[in-house]
């Protein structure tokens, strides 16, 4: 059986950056940082006083006031960004369609940390007789799926993925699937995080993985330069609208991109730390151009994963020299995770929103912070400031704790 093209007709966003789709593109093509200090609780006693905090979001603007109660701040995130994308795309189920063909997956690497975090505090100085009975379907991972469905009556597959900072893609790839083998014929997918917190900020800060520039927040996430020292935690939540092209065209819905290809492994080897030689990412990569159907010489631009650490940088360039061999020097590749910081388990959606949209818009998002090469990452990392280029086709990069490599391959849509 043959699959069917998807599309993506629909995107919602709330970053760092910006907390709708237009003004995150605004802030990706102005090259601006979202990092600054931390303002959601007192760092004073951390090593990391800064993150990439989401800024003036307001979720009563698009989430009804009964829902919004039962919503933690991850599940407001995402909430919020499927509505910009269904209204986005002028999604509606059809008087003829059935709900049970309409499909969300979101992924998370945490869930609501906060709400966790609240309700200790509660138990331990008031006894656990006080802690709230939203407690556990607001902390839930799926709690961000489970109340999108709600709010659309989306009654098909519905799930969350969690494999650390390759949730989101692990999300879109499922959700890829899905559509193309025909179970849905459109799915909400993406992902979303809330980690800024006490315990997110300490439990990074004490496996040494945040950067410390306490004294430059907006210059701490470096990707592939040789000053880096680890990553710039951030939060938020971008959903796409995927749906199949037969859907879309019957419609008339505006495409951003086509879906093409996924591709997922693990490197077996450590719980945190990536496999040195990448070469397990580079299955990854091969496994998406492979599904896609096409060739890696015609592979134009590497959203990488680009988290600005040692290890991670250097494996990656590793692995994308593995795929791409001489192609590799023709490449352009870049982290969004410079602008955006490292939104764990969203990582993957927010930096597909930058690769669509730059498909879209003809434009290569920049690595922003890039003023000293590392001689051992040696690529065209489109350096600080974005770049005017008809790109058709392009992989987005996912890699997370436990050894998952995750890899999108999109395309610019051609009807």
């Amino acid at each position: 059986m043959s699959k069917r093209r998807v599309v993506v007709t629909g995107i919602g966003i709330v970053s760092p950056i910006g907390n709708d789709r237009p003004s995150f593109w605004n802030g990706i093509v102005e090259a601006r940082s979202g990092a600054g200090p931390i303002t959601l609780f007192d760092a004073t006693q951390f090593k990391t006083h800064f993150a990439a905090e989401v800024k003036d979001f307001k979720p009563e603007a698009r989430i009804d006031r009964r829902q919004l109660r039962t919503l933690e701040r991850v599940s407001q995130f995402a909430c919020a960004a499927a509505k910009e994308a269904v209204e986005d795309a002028g999604l509606a189920i059809g008087a003829d369609e059935s709900p049970r063909r309409f499909g969300v997956i979101t992924g998370s690497g945490i869930g609501g940390l906060q709400e966790i975090e609240d309700n200790c505090q509660v138990m331990l100085e008031r006894g656990p007789g006080r802690i709230s009975p939203y407690m556990i379907p607001k902390m839930m991972v799926n709690a961000a799926s489970g109340n999108i469905a709600i709010a659309h009556g989306f009654q098909g597959p519905n799930l969350a993925t969690v494999s650390a900072c390759a949730s989101s893609q692990h999300a879109l790839g499922m959700a890829l699937d899905l559509v193309a083998r025909s179970i849905c014929d459109v799915v909400l997918a993406g992902g979303t995080e809330a980690a800024v917190t006490r315990l997110g900020i300490g439990g990074f800060n004490a496996l040494k993985a945040l950067s410390t520039r306490n004294d430059s927040p907006q210059t701490a996430s470096r990707p592939f330069t040789k000053s880096r020292d680890g990553f710039v935690l951030g939060e938020g939540a971008a959903i796409f609208v995927f749906e199949s092209e037969e859907r879309a065209r019957a419609r008339g819905a505006r495409v951003y991109c086509q879906v093409l290809g996924f591709g997922m492994t693990d490197d077996a080897s450590h719980i945190t730390a990536p496999l040195p030689s990448g070469a397990m990412a580079a299955a990854a990569m091969r496994g998406a151009i492979e599904d896609a159907g096409v060739n890696a010489a015609d592979i134009e631009y590497v959203n990488a994963h680009g988290t600005s650490t040692p290890l991670n940088d250097v494996m990656e360039t590793r692995a994308i020299r593995e795929v791409f061999g001489a192609h590799a020097d023709r490449l352009m590749v870049s982290s969004t995770k410079s602008q955006v910081g490292h939104l764990l388990g969203a990582s993957g959606a927010v930096e597909l929103a930058a690769v669509a949209l730059g498909l879209h818009h003809e434009i290569v998002p920049p690595t922003i912070n890039y003023d000293e090469p590392d001689p051992e990452c040696d690529l065209d990392y489109v350096p600080n400031q974005p770049r005017e280029r008809r790109i058709r086709l392009a992989l987005s990069n996912s890699f997370g704790f436990g050894g998952h490599n995750a890899c999108l391959c999109v395309g610019r849509y051609e009807a």
